[in-house]
């Protein structure tokens, strides 16, 4: 049953009923295990212990950098019921840290990118990219500006300097602080490994309290940004209530080994401190936020809802719903062009590559009748060469003669016949020479036809081709358009080129960090050190989410997980861990470039 704050609360009610709620609970839930079987350890483990912390198991696990752990907690079986309880846990805790670590490390990234921009480009921003309410105020002071003939574009300028500028020093000091956080958890998990799991009983309640010293630490270091708030702040609302962790009891702390029951509690503390720093740091980060997308390009919507408005009308004005046949037509018509391209430019393409590669015999049968036609009328014409000769010169001729030297003979007749040509086309041989040369002509125009024939016969099927060529482009430009859209994912997770440079990048940035840590270190810069440390790990474990799927797909998972997780341990050399860098880029195929692969 939920308990509603009276309406002239200020809400300080409802926040102080929840830490009551939850020890009643504890103590409720104590007395109840008490009467369950202690052996039934199974039974216990389905029984949320809770709500906070159930709520807090219940968000689905996303994968993120293992423990530094001398074996995979998730895989082995022989590790005691509390023992998984506290892995879980401080996976659960690397978890939540990662997450908010992104969440503010995505918000700094857009912010440092406004400031390195010019002075026009931080006027757009705040006039055009801030959402319409923005717009309007923005305008006002040009305006203004415009007309007490002053300087407006600088004072938008030097107010969107101190807009970005107070993000980015909030954000900063988070993503510090929360770093350092879980730079100093990560030590402590790797300075237990082995004890873990040789001495279960005695470290476990050890790394609980330290990783509950270390919470008190955190709330130490994000505690000063209530302070770093500006008297004239750009950030609207008021700053949530300071983070305040929940402090773990003084039983047994340094002194004789935990019940089960005390362990119980310490693990639900750990949630509620991690439900505590999630509130938190979303309040904070909110306000501190990039804008939306919508919100930055509220202009490009807004165009875009008036254009699509306007066209909705215009359609509506030509549609059968006002009496107008229009859309009714130019449907049809699109559709009969459709039906009319798919025929002239695929099927009828197909269906002639289709019968000349299964119809080759049938059509070469009908060539050979087409040469013996040619051959009549050769026959023809050589047949009346020889009677010509034979003829004009009274003698036999031999058969066997060629028709070149029959038709030399043919023509010098025709020259002497020419000489008079009224009376020999009379009484003479030249109407006769005149047909021997008709049919010449004849027999040259029909051989010219016949490979005419042959070789249109022969490029048929490169003519269907050439018709279907349309049909091609356009399905060769749609496949593109799929494959581009398919491949828009440009993080580093996703495929194509892009996204291959943004994981090269990272392990880059894996390395700048590692230089750093080692130069932060040398100077007795303990406290940057550890900040970059956090970073590191955090870089770690977005390359380790990056290049998990491709890695698997290449059979390289095994030993890249392995070489990543080795990156993270802080009892690796600086040294080793430079040469580990380089490596990786060299040997794993979703690290190598595009030119390479190839």
């Amino acid at each position: 049953m939920e308990v509603s704050p009276a309406p002239a609360s200020d809400g300080t009610e409802t926040k102080g009923l929840k830490p009551l709620i939850s020890l009643y609970s504890n103590r409720l839930w104590n007395r109840v295990r008490r009467f369950l079987p202690a052996s039934d350890s199974n039974f216990l483990r389905k029984i949320p212990i809770l709500a906070g912390a159930g709520e807090a198991r219940s968000r689905k696990r996303r994968e993120c950098l293992p423990l530094p752990l001398p074996f995979n907690p998730l895989e082995s079986s022989g590790v005691s019921t509390e023992a998984s309880r506290v892995f879980d846990v401080l996976h659960d805790m690397l978890e939540h840290i990662f997450y908010n670590l992104h969440n503010i490390q995505k918000n700094l990234q857009f912010w440092q990118s406004r400031a390195e921009g010019s002075n026009a480009q931080k006027v757009k921003f705040m006039v055009l990219e801030r959402g319409p309410h923005a717009f309007i105020e923005g305008a006002i002071q040009l305006i203004r500006g415009c007309i007490a003939e002053g300087s407006s574009i600088q004072s938008i300028s030097l107010s969107a300097s101190a807009h970005i500028s107070e993000r980015i020093t909030i954000l900063t000091s988070l993503r510090c602080s929360l770093a350092t956080f879980l730079a100093q958890v990560y030590m402590e998990i790797d300075k237990f490994g082995d004890g873990l799991v040789s001495d279960p009983e005695n470290s476990l309640p050890s790394l609980l309290i330290r990783i509950n010293g270390l919470f008190f630490k955190l709330e130490a270091s994000v505690g000063h940004v209530h302070a770093m708030r500006q008297v004239d702040s750009s950030v609207e609302g008021s700053y949530s209530v300071p983070l305040l962790f929940e402090k773990l009891p003084e039983i047994n702390q340094e002194g004789s080994q935990w019940t089960d029951c005390e362990i119980k509690d310490a693990i639900n503390l750990v949630y509620q401190n991690l439900d505590k720093l999630d509130s938190y740091l979303s309040s904070i980060v909110c306000k501190h936020r990039k804008p939306r997308k919508v919100t930055q390009y509220w202009i490009r919507y807004t165009c875009g809802a008036v254009g699509f408005s306007v066209c909705s009308v215009w359609l509506i004005g030509h549609s059968s719903l006002m009496g107008s046949p229009d859309i009714d037509n130019w449907v049809r018509e699109a559709r009969d062009s459709t039906v009319s391209f798919f025929s002239d430019h695929v099927e009828q393409p197909l269906l002639s590559i289709r019968d000349e590669l299964f119809e080759t015999f049938r059509k070469r049968h009908k060539g050979m009748m087409d040469h013996e036609e040619v051959q009549l009328t050769s026959n023809s014409l050589h047949r009346m060469l020889l009677a010509f000769i034979e003829q004009t010169k009274g003698q036999k001729f031999p058969e066997n003669a060629s028709d070149q030297e029959m038709l030399e003979i043919v023509m010098a007749r025709y020259e002497e016949e020419l000489t008079h040509p009224i009376q020999n086309l009379l009484n003479g041989e030249l109407a006769r020479a005149m047909l021997i040369q008709v049919q010449k002509l004849k027999l040259d125009i029909e051989t010219a036809m016949l490979e005419l024939n042959q070789i249109l016969r022969a490029n048929e099927i490169n003519f269907a081709i050439l018709a279907a060529l349309p049909a091609f482009f356009l399905s060769l430009i749609l496949l593109m358009v799929v494959r581009a859209w398919f491949k828009q994912d440009t993080r580093a997770e996703g495929r194509g080129r892009i996204a291959r440079i943004q994981r090269r990048l990272l392990v880059v940035e894996v390395e700048k960090q590692i230089m750093q840590y080692r130069t932060f270190y040398g100077q007795g810069m303990e406290k940057e050190a550890q900040c970059v440390y956090g970073l590191l790990l955090y870089s770690l474990d977005r390359l380790y989410r990056a290049v998990k799927r491709h890695a698997k797909a290449t059979g390289e998972w095994k030993w890249l997980s392995e070489d990543i997780v080795d990156l993270g341990k802080p009892s690796l050399q600086i040294g080793d861990k430079l040469i580990l860098t380089s490596r990786m880029v060299r040997v794993y195929d979703c690290l190598l470039p595009s030119l390479k692969r190839q």
